[in-house]
């Protein structure tokens, strides 16, 4: 009988609601008492639905203790916890112990990141930190069987459709469970990365963990037959792949990505106006000149042959000149900080061409390199190392002449970043 209950619709009386971010609130919560639905919440959520006009039920009153330590304690109680983890198999410690059933907690965090991202200090940032939200989602998800737990305000609308037709089935209480569980461990994840910078860790973490936004999915993998998702690191603002927007052309692939991330590391090495031209990850042409028109001349010409359907990276805004020299010949992709209206307009004309926009790349790094393994990850520093010609020791026989160091030193530059054979 109670596997039944568990995989009927649950119906919703009473919910708990708790959110940092308050977008749509309000109006749920009206519909919700529309519906007869006793709402229970806390802080400045409780007097934003009170303010509203609705009947709200504050959680010190379901408690009998004041929220204390300015907010720092306030759903922490047994009436609480024992009504969103109450089984079937509870119900008389419930009774005796006066805990009624939540059915549903609506949760979101305190806004820990914009905090960091803000720049405050440590002791604001600490306070960012959520205690009993993080408690509830997790005492909600565990529940899933009996309890529905909300923590996207985009979701709100579809589940009011279910409850109004008899409650939401356990498909529905599942993917919301594990949505709640990938938020609180996205968010502790962003909490010990901000505050192993903070507190000034300098090694490689001793575990690792990882936090990402999944783009919509790529074109394919390695291969047409493989699928692939990008997902961005939620920490990492500077300029990057991740933070580039693309402008025009073909959806991007593994492969894609791969090339304009080597393209755009390579790119950086350099100061004077500079073209690379990456194919499989490896450089093919990279040339540094007076302007970039004469710089991809130079990467081209190189080795022209594999430049075809290559992806280039650029260090400065490309032109219509340039771009007019670029549609010359096939390219699967080019990435640069800007584009004149005039360029853009010539590149529309090949509708399949990628092209990336980075933004200014004043303030690139590069981050740790992380690979997967099978069982297992391999993470390395960023290699940030220069290699000056004043720093090294002539010992040959012959002392080179000045532009042979320079090109010894442009050709350190590049092969830093290759992979394997390139030219």
């Amino acid at each position: 009988m109670e596997e039944k209950e568990e995989l009927s619709r649950q119906t919703i009386s009473r919910v708990l609601i708790s959110v940092s971010d308050k977008s749509g609130i309000v109006d749920l919560s009206r519909k919700m008492s529309e519906m007869g639905i006793e709402i229970i919440s806390t802080g400045g959520t409780s007097k934003k639905i009170s303010e509203s006009g609705v009947s709200v039920r504050p959680v010190e009153e379901v408690t009998n203790f004041p929220e204390m330590m300015d907010g720092r304690v306030k759903t922490l109680h047994p009436l609480i916890f024992g009504g969103i983890l109450g089984r079937n198999s509870d119900k008389e410690q419930m009774k005796a112990h006066n805990i009624d059933k939540i059915d549903m907690v609506i949760c979101n965090l305190y806004p820990f990141k914009a905090a960091a991202d803000q720049g405050v200090d440590l002791y604001s940032l600490i306070e960012e930190i959520d205690i009993g939200g993080p408690s509830l989602l997790r005492a909600a998800s565990k529940n899933h069987t009996r309890v529905s737990v909300v923590t996207d305000p985009g979701d709100y609308n579809w589940i009011l459709d279910e409850i109004s037709k008899g409650g939401l089935n356990l498909k529905q209480r599942q993917d919301l469970a594990l949505k709640s569980f990938r938020h609180t461990a996205e968010y502790d994840t962003i909490i010990q990365s901000v505050l192993a910078q903070r507190f000034g860790e300098e090694d490689l973490p001793p575990s690792l963990h990882l936090t990402g936004i999944g783009s919509p999915s790529l074109r394919y993998g390695e291969n047409p037959h493989q699928s692939s998702v990008f997902y961005s690191d939620l920490l990492h603002s500077a300029p990057s792949i991740a933070n580039s927007v693309q402008v025009q052309g073909k959806q991007l692939s593994y492969n894609n990505l791969l090339d304009f991330d080597a393209a755009l590391a390579i790119l950086m090495e350099f100061d004077a106006p500079t073209a690379v031209i990456v194919k499989h990850n490896n450089p093919c042409g990279v040339a540094s000149s007076g302007n970039l028109l004469e710089a991809y001349n130079g990467a081209v010409r190189t080795d022209p042959q594999s430049a075809f359907g290559g992806i280039i990276s650029f260090n400065r805004e490309v032109d219509s000149s340039l771009a007019r020299e670029i549609v010359s010949s096939f390219k699967e992709g080019i990435i640069a900080p800007s584009y004149s209206a005039e360029a853009l307009e010539i590149f529309s004309a090949k509708k399949n061409l990628r092209i990336l926009e980075s933004g200014n790349l004043e303030d690139y790094h590069r981050s740790p390199s992380l690979r997967s393994l099978d069982g297992g990850w391999l993470l390395q520093e960023a290699d940030e190392v220069c290699i000056s010609i004043s720093d090294c020791k002539i010992v040959s026989k012959r002392k080179p002449t000045d532009d042979e160091l320079e090109g010894l030193e442009f050709g350190w530059k590049v092969v830093k970043h290759v992979k394997s054979n390139a030219i």
